[in-house]
C-alpha cells in the first residue's frame, strides 16, 4: 500500500488512514491547500495532540452518510423547521482544532451562515448537528469538543450513537435532543441498512411513509 503526504500532493488508496504527528497549524493549512477541493480525502487537525489525521473513505461511507443526511431533512422536514446544511464543509477553530465532518446541519442559527462560502468558528456559531460515518477510522471527539459543536452522531457497523456536550465534556445519550420524540439510534439505522441494500430512494420514501403514519 502506497502513501503519498505532502505539501504539494496528497494520495492513499480509498478506506486507508493516516496519522501524522508532531503537526503544526501551518501544517495542517498546507495540507488542506494541497488537496485542491478534493473532498474525496478528509483532513482532521487537533493542536493539543498535534495529530493530524487523514482519511479516504470507501463507497460504504458514503452512502451511508448520504442516507443518514437524507433521514435527518425528512425528520427536519416532517416537523416544518428550517435548517441550512453543509456537505462537505471546512470546520476550523483558529490555532485549535479542524474537522470535516461528512455532514453538519444549522438549525437554531441556520440564518447566521446564509452565504457564507467559509465558516470561521471563532466568529460563526458551530453547527447544531455533525454527523461523523466511522467506516474505516474513528472520529476524535476532542476535536468536536474544541470545535463546540452541540451535538455529534458517529454512525459504525450499523449503530448510531448520540454525543451531546456538556460542560464536563460529551456524554452518550439515548436521545437526540434535536429529535427527542423519536428513537433515532433504534429508527435511524434500520433506514440506513434498509438504503445500502433496497436502494436510497426506496429507503427514504419507507422513512417518510412511517413518519406520516406517526
Amino acid at each position: 500500500m502506497v502513501f503519498t503526504i505532502r505539501p504539494a500532493c496528497i494520495d492513499i488508496p480509498p478506506g486507508s488512514e493516516a496519522t501524522l504527528r508532531y503537526q503544526t497549524w501551518a501544517d495542517y493549512e498546507a495540507l488542506l491547500a494541497s488537496r485542491h477541493d478534493n473532498a474525496a480525502v478528509k483532513i482532521r487537525y487537533n493542536a493539543h495532540t498535534q495529530e493530524l489525521q487523514i482519511m479516504s473513505p470507501l463507497p460504504a461511507h458514503g452512502n451511508r452518510s448520504r442516507t443518514l443526511s437524507d433521514l435527518v431533512m425528512a425528520l427536519l422536514r416532517h416537523q416544518r423547521r428550517d435548517w441550512h446544511g453543509f456537505d462537505p464543509i471546512t470546520l476550523k477553530q483558529l490555532d485549535e482544532a479542524g474537522a470535516e465532518p461528512d455532514a453538519c446541519f444549522y438549525i437554531q442559527n441556520w440564518q447566521a451562515v446564509l452565504g457564507k462560502d467559509r465558516l470561521d468558528l471563532s466568529q460563526d456559531p458551530p453547527p447544531d448537528l455533525v454527523i461523523e460515518m466511522d467506516w474505516t477510522s474513528y472520529t476524535d471527539l476532542s476535536v468536536y469538543e474544541i470545535l463546540r459543536v452541540p451535538e455529534v452522531w458517529i454512525y459504525r457497523q450499523a449503530s448510531l450513537s448520540i454525543y451531546v456536550l456538556t460542560d464536563a465534556g460529551y456524554e452518550d445519550r439515548l436521545t437526540s435532543p434535536t429529535f427527542p420524540w423519536i428513537d433515532t439510534k433504534t429508527r435511524l439505522p434500520q433506514y440506513v441498512e434498509r438504503a445500502w441494500t433496497a436502494g436510497s430512494s426506496v429507503a427514504l420514501r419507507e422513512f417518510e411513509a412511517f413518519l406520516q403514519a406517526q
